[in-house]
């Protein structure tokens, strides 16, 4: 496949899509970890038996099985939701159907998670709003075995075989998916529109993390938002134009197309079987006459040699903070889950801010508080993410700069007209005294309260 024609078929998976005319939903999609109160891993009867129940309340059919016959994921037909495990059986996602108001979204939430918790609770278990498993270093690490998370496990277990290559600096949990979760939404985004949004809201992202910072994890004390490091010195990070932060602004559709071009193809299916390979460019993919790759097959691990197909390219799967979909939108993956009672604070951030992109560039590309002292971007969202602000933010600044931010998407829920910035409210006292759930778990947890305190308080809705 010529250049011009992999950038024709980028074009159309992402591109053409923001030029449909749409109604302006929003997805939202929270993953919770699934907490075994005496600690260790949850007991996965427990898990299957809540997910059973909770199907039969709500009229959830079974959507996916492992290879032992469990059901991983559940979907109701009539509105869109699903109910399903991310990665492990102690993950535990609900994605929202697209919906016109967050009040729809927020109504089902408080009902699902009522009821699977008051479930859980019996069997000594709770969800709870963390973006780490507070049991991450006990919990057993496997994958859920079906044909994606399998390869998914294998594929990132690969970095051992990397590990000696200039310039790439890998953690050693693999694993971290089935202890990682995170609050994210999609936005509908038109092509007009399309590249200021990318340019603005990645410049949000410092500023995000110290809003949203919930993941700590103690083998990385210097974190209080561990998970985008673990994505990005994982092989995901492998190609480090497939997570993370666009590095420089784009100027226009095709340097996005060809942006995208310069990320890599990790996986496909062949003979119904994933098969996962070194990481590939996708300009350099369609070049090559074979590729060398591994698939389960049932027993143990074989190798395949393959010729490139053009339908490869729908499996490119990339993990940006600001990732644009093959269905017109933007998702916002950053954010770690939060605590119960502030859960639609993220995407109540996001749908506020989307309606005020140009304010919101005006404040940004004019931000003496933190874009001011020589670092881009991407630095910057690295420090926020620590326990340590650098030397140079002075607080009284970044509060007040923090609360800018905030009214902006307040009035953009106002604008709206569905009352939804009430979801907000948290937002603003985080602000005031620039904290945020992981930053007020570890000072208490350090000064002597249990950690059950926190998982027990970061569940209540």
């Amino acid at each position: 496949m010529d250049k011009e024609r992999i950038y024709q078929a980028i074009y159309d998976k992402y591109i053409a899509p923001t030029k449909v005319v749409r109604k302006n939903y929003i997805g939202v999609e929270i993953e919770m970890p699934v907490v075994y109160l005496p600690g260790g891993s949850v007991p996965e009867n427990a898990v299957h038996e809540t997910a059973g129940r909770f199907s039969e309340r709500f009229g959830f059919t079974p959507a996916g099985t492992d290879a032992k016959g469990n059901t991983t994921s559940f979907e109701n037909k009539l509105n869109g939701d699903i109910l399903s495990f991310d990665c492990s059986y102690s993950n535990l996602e609900l994605s929202f159907g697209k919906a016109k108001t967050l009040f729809e979204v927020y109504d089902r939430f408080k009902d699902y998670y009522a009821f699977l918790n008051g479930l859980f609770s019996r069997e000594g278990c709770t969800l709870t709003g963390m973006g780490i498993n507070p049991n991450a270093s006990e919990v057993h690490g496997r994958p859920i075995e079906n044909e994606r998370y399998r390869m998914l496990y294998h594929y990132l277990n690969s970095y051992k075989d990397h590990v000696s290559e200039f310039g790439i600096s890998f953690h050693d949990r693999p694993d971290f998916g089935t202890f990682t979760s995170a609050s994210q939404v999609q936005l509908d985004v038109g092509y007009d529109r399309l590249i200021d949004v990318i340019n603005v809201t990645g410049l949000l992202e410092p500023y995000k993390s110290m809003l949203f910072a919930n993941s700590y994890m103690p083998e990385y004390p210097q974190y209080l938002c561990v998970r985008n490091m673990l994505w990005e010195h994982s092989m995901q990070g492998y190609n480090s134009h497939n997570v993370g932060m666009f590095s420089l602004p784009m100027h226009s559709t095709r340097e996005l197309v060809e942006y995208i071009g310069t990320q890599s193809i990790y996986c496909t299916m062949r003979n119904e079987k994933y098969v996962d390979f070194k990481p590939v460019r996708v300009c350099d993919y369609f070049d090559k006459s074979e590729i060398h790759g591994r698939y389960f097959d049932g027993e143990g691990y074989r190798d395949i040699t393959f010729a490139p197909q053009d339908s490869d390219i729908d499996y490119l799967r990339t993990f940006k903070f600001e990732d644009l979909t093959f269905r017109g939108t933007i998702e916002y993956r950053s954010s770690c889950c939060q605590p119960i009672s502030d859960a639609m604070t993220v995407a109540a951030f996001h749908t506020g801010i989307n309606e005020r992109i140009s304010e919101l560039k005006e404040l940004l590309e004019n931000d003496k508080v933190i874009y001011s002292h020589g670092y881009s971007p991407t630095e910057l969202q690295r420090m926020f993410s620590k326990r340590k602000y650098p030397d140079f933010v002075k607080k009284s600044e970044l509060s007040a700069q923090l609360l800018r931010i905030l009214e902006l998407a307040k009035d953009g829920l106002k604008f709206r007209g569905y009352g939804e910035e009430t979801l907000l409210e948290p937002l603003f006292e985080r602000a005031q005294s620039i904290t945020n759930p992981a930053r007020e778990m570890v000072k208490g947890v350090e000064g002597g309260v249990p950690m059950r305190e926190y998982i027990e308080k970061y569940s209540l809705l």
